[in-house]
């Protein structure tokens, strides 16, 4: 008996027995959507960070002071920076425009909690307000789906004009009248909507499509004597001198700040390449956590496989004593029976791979709107290689017992 002769003989046992292979197969299904699952979920919120990025683009680095909601990590207080003033964030801006000829962004979080008004239709008091000046639209890489972005009287005059985020657009106005040129009221002062921007999604949970950009004058004008920190996003041409221009920026804003020589920053410098890395880094852990928790749960399936087998053995005692009569070898017992569970992990792996893909991009998609729909081949090809271990470890144990049953009393067995 050759190996296609047993794996057609383990498909017409499955065959016989196809309500208990269903079970098993599924038991194996569950236990490679957990492992496959997980892993493109991870995979799939790695791609819409790394889309987010290139969006920005990677030949960026911000400039920040303090961070009020980001205050302890690992139990770590972060650094108290003193505020990044406006005109700290202006002297820097024409610095090193001047001298490197690089775009620089300052932009400002006038409020993280606000309720936006139109006529009776009110949003959460969860609307962030930020004040942005001429390059933090291409800067940031925000697009407008529709309107226009500030012109430069906009921005000199401070004018009362603001750029909503798609979901407020449709919280006050319900896809049913075009929000351009309507008045909204944020924080008791009128507003004319000149923009919409684009969905963009999160990882936060959609932050991005709850927010209203104002002009930098006036967003200074509504926080009134409120201490602000202003954000510094500095782009450069090339980023064969991105190191350089960081390191350069690094010095213009201690000059700027009069930080004491042999003291550390009062500030924050950080590049989008950075950033990018680190969620890398971190993405990595996860899969570690991820493919940890999936093989535990094919652990399970496993041993539940290794039990189905020894009552498979047990059932076609008869069966077995019946073949080694007819001369079949211990050898082509155990490939048979071997053939068998692996066949059952293979059936029950196509399925699982199926609803892990399904799953892992449904999860991506609610935790990141913007995430891509992807198909993770070198997950698939692993998820395949452990159903094939999974049935050799589970059909190992009942391959040998039924392969040293004796023929005789297994011919006499009822």
């Amino acid at each position: 008996m050759n190996l296609i002769e047993n794996f057609r003989e383990g498909l017409r046992s499955i065959q016989s027995n196809m309500l208990r292979t269903v079970l098993t197969a599924l038991i194996i299904a569950i236990g490679i959507t957990s492992l496959v699952g997980i892993l493109t979920a991870i995979d799939g919120m790695q791609s819409s960070v790394n889309n987010s990025f290139a969006d920005l683009g990677a030949n960026t680095f911000d400039i920040r002071g303090p961070q009020p909601f980001r205050r302890r990590n690992g139990g770590m207080r972060f650094k108290d920076f003193p505020a990044i003033t406006y005109r700290q964030a202006t002297h820097y801006k024409r610095e090193i425009r001047d001298t490197y000829n690089a775009q620089v962004s300052i932009s400002s979080n006038i409020s993280g909690a606000v309720q936006v008004k139109y006529k009776s239709i009110k949003t959460n008091p969860n609307t962030r307000v930020v004040g942005i000046d001429d390059n933090f639209m291409s800067i940031k890489g925000y697009k407008l789906s529709n309107g226009r972005n500030f012109s430069q009287t906009d921005l000199d005059n401070g004018l009362n004009v603001v750029i909503i985020g798609s979901e407020i657009a449709q919280k006050l106005f319900e896809g049913k009248i075009n929000p351009i040129n309507q008045e909204i009221i944020v924080r008791g002062n009128q507003y004319k909507v000149v923009g919409i921007l684009d969905k963009k999604g999160s990882l936060t949970g959609g932050g991005d499509d709850r927010v209203l950009l104002i002009p930098l004058e006036n967003g200074r004008a509504l926080a009134a004597n409120r201490e602000l920190t202003f954000d510094i996003t500095t782009s450069v041409n090339s980023m064969e001198d991105q190191e350089l221009i960081m390191e350069e920026a690094r010095g213009i804003m201690r000059r700027v700040r009069k930080d004491p020589i042999g003291k550390s920053d009062s500030f924050e410098i950080e590049s989008a390449d950075a950033l990018a890395k680190n969620f890398e880094e971190i993405s990595g852990y996860l899969r570690v956590g991820g493919f940890g928790i999936g093989i535990i749960t094919l652990l399970g399936a496993a041993i539940a496989l290794m039990n189905i087998m020894l009552v498979s053995v047990t059932e076609r005692t008869r069966e077995i004593g019946i073949r080694k009569s007819l001369g079949a070898t211990p050898r082509l017992i155990r490939l048979q029976f071997l053939m068998e569970a692996i066949v059952v992990c293979i059936l029950g792996g196509i399925g699982g791979l199926i609803l892990g893909i399904v799953v892992g991009n449904i999860i991506a998609k609610v935790i990141s709107q913007n995430a891509s729909f992807i198909v993770p081949w070198f997950w698939m090809m692993m998820g395949i290689l452990v159903c094939v271990i999974v049935g050799i470890l589970s059909g190992i144990y009942p391959a040998i017992k039924a392969s040293r049953l004796d023929p005789i009393e297994a011919l006499r067995y009822e």
